[in-house]
C-alpha cells in the first residue's frame, strides 16, 4: 500500500502490475528535465497506450493533475495525457472512472486555461474538450471568453476546435470566422463545418480548408484533437472531387490526417497522402490524381510502387508519361528505389523493364523488391519475362521464397531445377518448402520420380502440418496416385473437423472417399467461409450445383479481397458458369460503386484487390447463367 493509499501492486497499467507507478509520480517531481522527461515518457505508455486507459490509470489521475499545477516542469504534456486519458478507449468499468477522475480534477486546472505559456493554455484548452458535453458544457463561457481575448493563432485555432465540439448549436457563429486574418482559425472553424456536413461536401466551405491549408498546413506535432473530431484531410475522402479541388488551389499532396487518433482495430494508419487516399478510396480516379503524384513524386520507393499500382488502371495512353518520370530512378544509389522504378515501368510496359528485372535477380535474389519487380514484368510481358525467369532458377538456392514462386509460371524452367525445388522442401522455418511444395505441384508429371520421392517424404515425414497437407495435393499432381492423398486428409480432417476443405477438392472426382468428411458443413449452421469451402470442394468432386451454388453466392456477396494461392468464391462462381438470380442485383450495384469496397492493406504495386474483384464480378456477370 502507497502512501496515497492506493495498493499499486494489485492495479494493472499496460505492462502489468502498476507496482512502478509511485517511482515514476515521484520522479516527475524531480528538478532534472531530462529525468522528468523519462518518467512522464513511461506513464504515458503505461497508463494510456494508444489511447487505452487501463485500471492503474484512474487512481493516478490526481497525481497527474497536482503536478500539471504545482510541478516543476512539463505542464503542457500532463496536461494533454489528462486529455487524452478523458479521450481514451477502454472496457466501461475502467474507461469510466478515468474519465470522472480526470473531470473531477478539471475545476483545479482551470487556471491554466490563462497560462503565459501558449502551449499550456492549448493544451488546456484540448483538456476542456476532451472531457466531452458531459463534464466540459458549463465551461463554454470560459472558452467564449479566452476565444476573444486569446492573442496566440495556434491556441486560438484550438479554441475554436473545442468550442465547435461542445457546443450544440447550429454553429453559425463558425462562420463569422471563415474570413479570420489567421488561415489556422479560418481552418478550425472551416474543418468543423465540414464535419457534420453530408458529402458532396459543400464547396464554399470546403474552399475555405482548403485556402486555409494551403496557407499554412497545420504541423503534425500539433497532435490530435478529441472525438468526434475530424481532420479536414480525412473528410477529402468522402468527396474526391472535393479532393482534387483542394490539390489544385494548393494543400499539400502529402497532406496528412494530422489531427487524427486512429481508433483500436483501425485497419489502417491515417499517415497516408491525400492523393493516395483518392485512389485507395474511390474506383477509377487515376488518371484524376496521375498529374499531382507525378509532380510531388520525391524518389521513395513506396511512391514509385503507388504509381506501379495506378498506372495498372490507367488507360496506355498515359503509359509514355509514366515511363519518362520512372526511368531516371533507375540510376537511384539505393537499390529499393530501383527496384521500385523496375516495378513501375513494367507495369507501364517499358521494354526494358525485363531486362532490368534480370539485372535486380543477378545483384539481390533475396530481396522483396525484386520480387515485386519480376511478379510485374511477369504479370505484363508473360511468356516475354523468361529470361527473368531464368535467371531465378540459376539462384533457386539464394532467391527469396516469393521469388522462388515466380517459377510456377514458366513450367520449362522449373523443370529444370527439380533437384533444387526437391531441397528445398527439407529448409524448414524458412518459407522455402511450400513454395517448392508450390511450383512442383504446378509442374505434375513432368516433374519426375524425384519429386514425387521428395514430396511423399514432405508429407509423412514433414516438420509442419500445413505444408505437409498441401504437400499431399502436389504428391498426387505429380504421380497421380490419391492413395497417399486420401489416407493423409482424411486423418488430417478427422482430427480436425473442418480444417482445409478445399484441398479435398484439388483432387477432383479422386476426392469422393472424403465426401462425407465434407458434405456435413454443406448445411448454414457453419461459418460462412467454411460453408463456402466445403461448397467448393464438393462442386469440384461431383459437379453438384444443387447444394454448393448458394454458399459460394453468399460468400461472394462479401466481397472479400482476393489473397494469393486462395480462389476466391467468385472465380469458382465463373468456372461453374452459373450464379443464383438472389446474387445478382446486389453483385452488380457492389461492381457499380464508385466508392471501393475492398481495402488494399498490403499497398501492393499490382491492380488494387477491389479493382481486381470488381472485374471477376464483372466477367461472372457477363458470362454465367442466371438460375432460380
Amino acid at each position: 500500500m502507497g502512501t496515497d493509499g492506493v495498493d499499486w501492486a494489485a492495479l494493472t497499467h499496460a505492462d502489468g502490475p502498476a507496482r512502478d507507478v509511485p517511482g515514476l509520480l515521484r520522479a516527475m517531481k524531480s528538478r532534472d528535465a531530462d529525468v522528468r522527461g523519462r518518467a512522464l515518457h513511461e506513464l504515458d505508455s503505461l497508463l494510456c497506450r494508444h489511447g487505452d486507459v487501463y485500471p492503474a490509470t484512474a487512481p493516478a489521475v490526481p497525481h497527474l493533475a497536482r503536478l500539471a499545477l504545482t510541478g516543476p516542469g512539463h505542464r503542457e504534456e500532463l496536461l494533454r495525457l489528462l486529455g487524452d486519458i478523458a479521450d481514451g478507449f477502454g472496457e466501461p468499468g475502467v474507461l469510466d472512472p478515468a474519465r470522472r477522475a480526470v473531470a473531477v480534477a478539471l475545476p483545479s486546472l482551470l487556471p491554466l486555461a490563462h497560462d503565459a505559456d501558449p502551449g499550456v493554455r492549448e493544451a488546456m484548452v484540448f483538456l476542456i474538450a476532451a472531457c466531452g458535453t458531459r463534464y466540459a458544457l458549463p465551461l463554454l463561457p470560459l472558452l467564449r471568453a479566452r476565444l476573444a481575448a486569446e492573442t496566440d493563432p495556434e491556441v486560438r485555432a484550438g479554441v475554436v476546435t473545442a468550442l465547435a465540439l461542445l457546443d450544440a448549436g447550429d454553429g453559425g457563429w463558425r462562420y463569422g470566422l471563415l474570413t479570420d486574418p489567421e488561415p489556422g482559425v479560418r481552418l478550425a472553424a472551416a474543418e468543423d463545418l465540414l464535419r457534420t456536413a453530408e458529402p458532396p461536401l459543400p464547396g464554399d466551405v470546403a474552399e475555405h480548408c482548403a485556402r486555409a491549408h494551403a496557407a499554412d498546413p497545420r504541423p503534425g506535432a500539433r497532435g490530435w484533437w478529441p472525438r468526434p473530431h475530424v481532420p479536414f484531410t480525412d473528410r477529402l475522402r468522402d468527396d474526391p472531387e472535393a479532393a482534387l479541388r483542394a490539390l489544385a488551389v494548393g494543400v499539400p499532396l502529402t497532406a496528412e490526417g494530422a489531427g487524427h487518433r486512429p481508433d483500436p482495430g483501425e485497419e489502417e494508419s491515417p499517415w497516408v497522402t491525400l492523393a493516395r487516399a483518392v485512389t485507395d478510396t474511390w474506383r477509377d480516379r487515376e488518371a484524376d490524381v496521375l498529374p499531382w503524384a507525378l509532380r510531388a513524386m520525391t524518389g521513395e520507393d513506396w511512391e514509385l510502387n503507388w504509381l506501379a499500382q495506378m498506372t495498372c488502371a490507367l488507360p496506355p495512353r498515359y503509359h509514355p508519361v509514366v515511363r519518362d518520370h520512372v526511368r531516371p530512378h533507375l540510376a537511384s544509389g539505393l537499390p529499393d528505389v530501383r527496384a521500385a522504378a523496375v516495378t513501375a515501368l513494367a507495369r507501364a510496359h517499358a521494354p526494358e523493364a525485363v531486362e532490368e528485372a534480370v539485372r535486380l535477380v543477378e545483384a539481390r535474389p533475396e530481396a522483396y523488391d525484386t520480387v515485386r519487380a519480376v511478379t510485374a514484368a511477369a504479370d505484363v510481358f508473360g511468356a516475354g519475362a523468361l529470361p527473368a525467369a531464368r535467371a531465378v532458377a540459376r539462384r533457386v538456392r539464394t532467391a527469396h521464397p516469393e521469388l522462388v514462386k515466380v517459377l510456377a509460371r514458366f513450367p520449362e524452367v522449373a523443370v529444370d531445377v527439380v533437384g533444387d525445388l526437391c531441397g528445398l522442401l527439407t529448409r524448414h522455418g524458412t518459407g522455402y518448402p511450400p513454395v517448392a511444395v508450390e511450383v512442383l505441384g504446378r509442374l505434375g508429371p513432368t516433374a519426375g520420380d524425384a519429386a514425387e520421392r521428395a514430396l511423399r517424404v514432405c508429407v509423412t515425414e514433414g516438420a509442419h502440418p500445413e505444408v505437409s497437407a498441401v504437400a499431399t495435393v502436389a504428391h498426387h499432381r505429380v504421380c497421380g496416385d490419391p492413395g497417399l492423398t486420401l489416407s493423409h486428409l482424411r486423418r488430417v480432417m478427422t482430427a480436425r473437423p473442418g480444417y482445409r476443405l478445399g484441398l479435398a477438392g484439388e483432387l477432383g472426382p479422386a476426392g469422393a472417399p472424403l465426401l462425407p468428411l465434407i458434405e456435413p458443413y454443406l448445411v448454414p449452421a457453419p461459418a460462412l467461409g467454411v460453408r463456402a469451402e466445403a461448397a467448393d470442394a464438393v462442386w469440384r468432386i461431383t459437379g453438384r450445383t444443387e447444394d454448393t451454388l448458394t454458399p459460394l453466392a453468399l460468400r461472394a456477396l462479401a466481397w472479400e479481397r482476393p489473397y494469393p494461392s486462395v480462389r476466391h468464391p467468385v472465380e469458382t462462381l465463373t468456372e461453374m458458369g452459373r450464379v443464383p438470380r438472389f446474387a445478382v442485383a446486389p453483385l452488380r450495384d457492389a461492381a457499380e460503386s464508385p466508392r471501393r469496397l475492398v481495402r488494399d492493406l498490403m499497398y501492393g504495386d499490382a491492380l488494387h484487390p477491389d479493382s481486381v474483384v470488381r472485374d471477376a464480378v464483372r466477367r461472372l456477370l457477363a458470362t454465367a447463367e442466371v438460375v432460380g
